[in-house]
């Protein structure tokens, strides 16, 4: 019963926290208008500023910040112990994260819908905007490199969430397109083509739709980075509400209503326990992992890798990208950025907890040991983390949360068929985000670099002027992460079928970058408050822990130890992470002398150029 105390006890604290904090920062705080202007009307162009109901883009931005981050990194992170990842997630997430999401939101709707990177430049100084572009320039590569591998690695290891999410994009084009022709209702239309992509989980794998997806996850696994990468450069130049809109829409109601079987196999394990044995009895539902084991995971320390390991789902630096790249130029109405920018976060914080349960609770209900004996509780979880989750975390979420599923009666393959296919579309739908995102970054980064130079008197470096447009910079964009997915494993000669074996190396500085960029957007957000006289307290002790902790956990591993053996990056000589660490940290050191130069001189005087809005016809 201690797992669904937690589970239920958790999603009561997030309504409490939406509805007391949320709405405290929303009304007294940044004090959202339903009557002000914002940018998907005064700017409407119908391609990236779209006015739309708080619904569809609730779907979209969920869909988008959540990503594998909030499963990879708790299923890691329960290696120290249920416990701190869990008090980590819940405080993380109401007290940093969701503050973190909505600030960005708002502080991008009232900026012309622009992201923060190109905010800082007119808040703070012109400096700060290339160093800030900058660093989500790396920020981005990294998210579209990583996410391509999890994909792949998802649908190599569960062939039965192949079609099913493929099927998503036709699906979606086709409502995308309907849909705004006739200017109907997106719900209806959604909920149909949710049945039909249940239909085709349960579907997806019988008779040449198996042999097809054998075929395909046979495949090596850099061909299906080159084909999402494709399918991200596609998604990112098209219309939002031809394939982003109704395709994220569509995935949030897959999501949610997922995760909600997840928990209510959940409850009725908690009450009569798992899917039954073959000798017919019912296992029971407890939590088998340590509540703390604080020397675990690798050798590397709990403070301050917990903080790190377990980026999305308490605080993310990507979700401010996707806050002030997206979905501040299509909310219709300012008051809707509670339930989109705060309820997103904490929606992400619920489906963490519930990564953490699945993956200490969950796992105990069966999991097939060495010779396929069947093991349940504490000894289920050890032969579990002792046979490789540890490094492959998302099988760990897959196998404990299929056994919440099969706990209704379901069967076992459906259940895995289900669970793929929920990591499969967090991270796509992340995946083709990001990848509008930056080329957004691009486009704005190849804008800063001219004007820097044209101030000096030096020429405008005009061979840049490709890169602002949507198709140069998105090809840069998907052509640099292909390349750097493209790394095989350490030692490894590189050839076709090695490609793309080694990149999820990257995920160690992922999470260390991901929360430093985190406390620069907190810096931003900061900014446009002190030059209005509002008050910062509440951000002012994140922001300051966000660029410190990941700071101090990037230099261990770039010069300490970065994993149980006590070799640093260096020492490995894992030089692709060393570049982007010692990027990283230079980057950074830099944003934050500029605004510790300026932060005095801004208290309550209002940018020389604020970003205002042309009147609504």
């Amino acid at each position: 019963m201690s797992t669904l105390f937690i589970a239920l006890g958790s999603l009561v604290l997030y309504l409490v926290a939406y509805h007391t904090y949320g709405r405290w920062l929303s009304r007294k705080i940044f004090k959202l208008d339903a009557k002000a202007p914002v940018p998907s009307v005064a700017l409407r162009d119908d391609e990236d500023f779209v006015p739309t109901s708080k619904g569809v883009i609730f779907g979209h931005h969920f869909t988008s910040i959540a990503g594998t981050g909030p499963i990879v990194g708790p299923a890691i992170a329960v290696l120290w112990g249920w416990l701190p990842a869990l008090l980590w997630v819940l405080i993380g997430s109401i007290l940093i994260g969701a503050v973190h999401d909505l600030g960005a939101l708002v502080v991008s709707m009232r900026n012309r819908g622009q992201t923060v990177g190109e905010i800082a430049g007119r808040l703070i100084s012109p400096r700060m905007r290339t160093l800030f572009l900058t660093i989500l320039f790396l920020a981005l590569t990294l998210v579209l490199a990583v996410f391509g591998l999890v994909i792949a690695k998802v649908f190599v290891a569960y062939p039965t969430s192949i079609f099913p999410c493929l099927i998503q994009i036709p699906l979606a084009i086709v409502i995308g397109a309907w849909l705004h022709r006739r200017g109907v209702n997106l719900v209806i239309p959604s909920i149909l083509a949710l049945g039909l992509m249940y239909l085709s989980v349960v579907y997806g794998d019988v008779g040449a739709l198996h042999a097809i997806n054998t075929f395909l996850a046979a495949q090596p696994i850099m061909t299906w980075v080159l084909f999402l990468l494709v399918y991200s450069y596609v998604a990112s130049v098209l219309p939002v509400w031809l394939l982003l809109q109704p395709r994220d829409f569509i995935n949030s109601l897959q999501l949610l209503s997922a995760l909600g079987l997840v928990v209510i196999g959940l409850a009725v394990a908690a009450f009569i326990g798992g899917a039954p044995d073959p000798a017919g009895v019912r296992p029971t539902l407890e939590l088998v992992a340590p509540a703390s084991h604080l020397n675990a995971a690798g050798g590397l320390p709990v403070f301050p890798f917990l903080f790190i390991t377990i980026a999305c789902g308490a605080i993310s630096g990507f979700h401010c990208l996707v806050s002030s790249g997206t979905s501040s130029k299509q909310l219709k109405c300012e008051t809707d950025a509670q339930f989109v920018g705060y309820g997103s976060m904490l929606t992400e914080g619920f489906l963490a907890v519930m990564v953490i349960l699945a993956c200490t609770a969950g796992i105990g209900l069966g999991f097939a040991g060495k010779g396929g004996a069947l093991l349940t509780g504490a000894s289920a979880w050890q032969e579990a983390y002792a046979n490789g989750f540890a490094s492959n975390p998302i099988r760990a979420f897959v196998e404990g949360a299929a056994n919440f599923v099969t706990a209704l009666g379901l069967s076992k393959g459906f259940a895995i068929a289900l669970m793929g296919v929920l990591v499969a579309s967090f991270a796509a739908t992340t995946m083709d985000t990001a990848c509008r995102l930056q080329r957004y970054i691009i486009q704005e980064l190849s804008g800063a670099l001219r004007e820097n130079f044209s101030r000096k008197g030096q020429p405008g470096l005009p061979f840049l002027s490709v890169f602002q447009n949507k198709h140069g910079a998105t090809l840069l964009a998907i052509v640099l992460s292909g390349l750097i997915a493209a790394f095989p494993k350490a030692g490894e000669a590189w050839s076709y079928t090695t490609a793309g074996s080694g990149g999820l190396i990257l995920w160690p500085v992922f999470g260390a970058i991901n929360q430093l960029l985190g406390g620069l957007a907190f810096i931003v957000i900061a900014f446009w408050m002190w030059r209005r006289g509002i008050p910062i307290w509440f951000i002012a002790i994140p922001a300051c822990l966000l660029i410190l902790v990941p700071g101090y956990a990037m230099v261990y591993q770039l010069f300490i130890a970065a994993d149980g053996k006590g070799q640093s990056w260096i020492e490995q000589k894992n030089w692709l992470l060393v570049g982007f660490g010692i990027s990283t940290l230079i980057l950074q050191v830099a944003m934050v002398i500029e605004a510790l130069r300026l932060f005095p001189k801004a208290r309550g005087v209002l940018e020389a150029n604020p970003a205002v809005l042309p009147p609504v016809n």
